[in-house]
């Protein structure tokens, strides 16, 4: 058998308000909702599940971790990268999500653009470019 660390399957996002979260993600990335409960909701993003699971379950799998406060800062981003930036930043906007930064073009060849979700999880959409 071998074994390898090499397919990631699932990020689960924590999140205070699981309704609000969970309704975000069906409106803004119209992905498919695959699984339901009453502490989670798990999206299918292409090959990787996305879940939401509410903050007060969430120690359960970190545990003896501790699950960080929604005002603790960014400790990640989950990047999407996409044919145009531009033209999903204007579908975004239809969506009603306000959008942190961008679009910029970055120096390393991307055009990138930066929202958050309702827990405050950090989203970007990006676009290769012709690097600086």
């Amino acid at each position: 058998m071998t074994v390898s660390l090499q397919h990631l399957s699932a990020i689960s996002l924590f999140t205070e308000d699981l309704h609000a979260t969970k309704t975000f993600y069906a409106r803004v990335f119209d992905a498919e909702l695959v699984y339901e409960d009453e502490t989670s909701a798990a999206f299918a993003f292409g090959g990787v599940i996305v879940n939401l699971l509410s903050a007060d379950s969430a120690p359960e799998i970190v545990a003896p971790g501790t699950v960080a406060a929604p005002d603790a800062g960014s400790r990640f981003q989950l990047s999407v990268w996409v044919d145009d930036v531009d033209a999903v930043c204007a579908k975004l906007r239809e969506r009603g999500v306000a959008l942190l930064t961008g679009p910029h073009d970055r120096r390393w060849g991307m055009r990138t653009a930066t929202f958050v979700d309702p827990a405050g999880h950090s989203w970007e959409v990006a676009q290769k470019i012709a690097p600086d």
